[in-house]
């Protein structure tokens, strides 16, 4: 749920590609073999034709203190991917009669600022202006405590307004946990309960809920990150993130989910195209995601140390989702991975070195600190040095840690980002998701 994204060339090529009739499971089980015995990941994944699975790995553990290993039903909190639940469910209420696009949310939370100005349709498409709270320095000094409906209105109240209602869009947390009680105030329900009633039995997800406390025992994962060995994340209580990031659920149902979704057993067709819609790179719940020529709808997720994404592309009735409770390995090159075996295009199986990383010196370091732009992407990329280490910042991002590969060359696995600098000429070639991208020092 917290908003961490990291500069991310996006899977879309010019040639054309279409399903593959049969693809190379063989394969694909390799490259997450290959993933699993170096540490790189553990989660599962899975793919739908036509509403049948056609295929689901899932690598690592659910409890790597117990040593249970994930299988298919092994559940994982699913983070953003929440708020295409909430958007349907709101879009539900919308068909219904219920709610009004263009409704404002002043009769519900009249401490909100501009709230006589918020519609429903800007929490729904980040355009509220209303800050995002989980982006506050304190987040993760409390995030881990139950809170009130009333609390965590007070939080957000207190967290202002970024800018004007409708001016722009701005990712934040704040209008899914708001939506979350305008549902409750609505249908005079619980959350999980609308949850249930509307989208869980209708589709038949055996293995989604409203999360709680997470229950080994259940088959329910823990999150981890990585340290020399996986260690637990601690948990967010999901009163917190409500319907903005609570969920959980697996890729099965993900797929069972977005089919059901696309094939108009949810919501009216016109309710559909309202989120299909994209306004300032996002729709309603949704966001488009390409590969090759085709363009996908889907959502994002990440709360602890899960992270999920889940895909429909029409063309061809393809559902992907993956989900994961610990990572060292960039997810979007995972999904690049699945997404050619099932489109037949090729895509190779990581090689991973056993050898020490590439040693350097501060002296080394010390050429290549500064500011680098480059005439094809519209960011730039910021070079520090600390210490011994080098971390590279995007445009608007957070900074990350570079890792030496070799003489002027430096990695970041997790968002699949290879940086070759040349310092006499005063460049730098970044290389992510096939693309390379000069940049030149100020």
């Amino acid at each position: 749920m917290k908003n961490r994204f990291f500069t991310t060339v996006l899977l879309a090529a010019l040639s054309q590609t279409g399903f593959a009739q049969s693809f190379d499971k063989t394969r694909l089980d390799n490259y997450f073999n290959a993933l699993e015995a170096n540490n790189k990941f553990m989660g599962s994944v899975a793919v739908s034709k036509d509403g049948v699975i056609i295929y689901s790995k899932s690598v690592g553990f659910s409890d790597v203190e117990k040593k249970v290993k994930a299988d298919e039903s092994s559940k994982y909190r699913i983070g953003s991917i929440s708020k295409t639940f909430t958007s349907v469910l709101v879009l539900k209420a919308i068909e219904d009669k219920k709610l009004v696009l263009n409704q404002t949310i002043d009769k519900y939370f009249p401490t909100i600022k501009n709230a006589e100005k918020i519609t429903i349709e800007d929490l729904l498409r980040h355009r509220s202006g209303i800050h995002n709270f989980t982006n506050d320095k304190d987040y993760l000094t409390w995030n881990t405590q139950a809170k009130t409906e009333n609390e965590m209105v007070e939080i957000i109240a207190n967290g202002g307004s970024d800018f004007q209602p409708d001016s722009k869009a701005s990712y934040s947390n704040s209008n899914f946990v708001l939506l979350s009680y305008i549902l409750e105030k609505t249908f005079r329900k619980p959350y999980a309960d609308l949850l249930q009633k509307y989208i869980i039995q209708p589709v038949g997800l055996t293995n989604t809920s409203f999360g709680g406390k997470i229950n080994p025992n259940k088959n329910e994962c823990k999150s981890y990150s990585f340290a020399e060995t996986w260690k637990v994340e601690p948990e967010t209580d999901m009163s917190v993130p409500m319907g903005a990031g609570g969920i959980v659920s697996t890729p099965g149902d993900l797929t069972k989910f977005s089919n059901a979704l696309f094939n108009g057993k949810l919501l009216k067709p016109e309710s559909l195209e309202i989120m299909k819609t994209v306004k300032d790179h996002y729709g309603i719940g949704l966001l488009p995601i390409p590969f090759y020529d085709k363009i996908g709808y889907g959502h994002t997720g990440g709360i602890d140390g899960f992270r999920s994404v889940f895909s429909y592309f029409s063309d061809g009735k393809i559902a992907y989702a993956l989900t994961s409770n610990g990572e060292k390995f960039s997810t979007n090159d995972i999904s690049i991975a699945v997404l050619s075996a099932v489109y037949g295009k090729p895509n190779d199986i990581p090689e991973f070195s056993n050898h020490k990383t590439y040693t350097v010196t501060s002296e080394e370091l010390d050429k290549y600190p500064g500011v680098y732009a480059s005439v094809q992407l519209p960011i730039k990329i910021t070079i520090t040095q600390e210490n011994q280490a080098l971390f590279a910042q995007a445009t608007g991002q957070s900074a990350f840690p570079l890792e030496a590969t070799g003489k002027d060359k430096f990695k970041f696995d997790k968002a699949g980002i290879v940086l070759e600098f040349n310092p006499s000429e005063k460049t730098m070639l970044l290389k992510q998701g096939g693309g390379k991208f000069t940049f030149t020092k100020e």
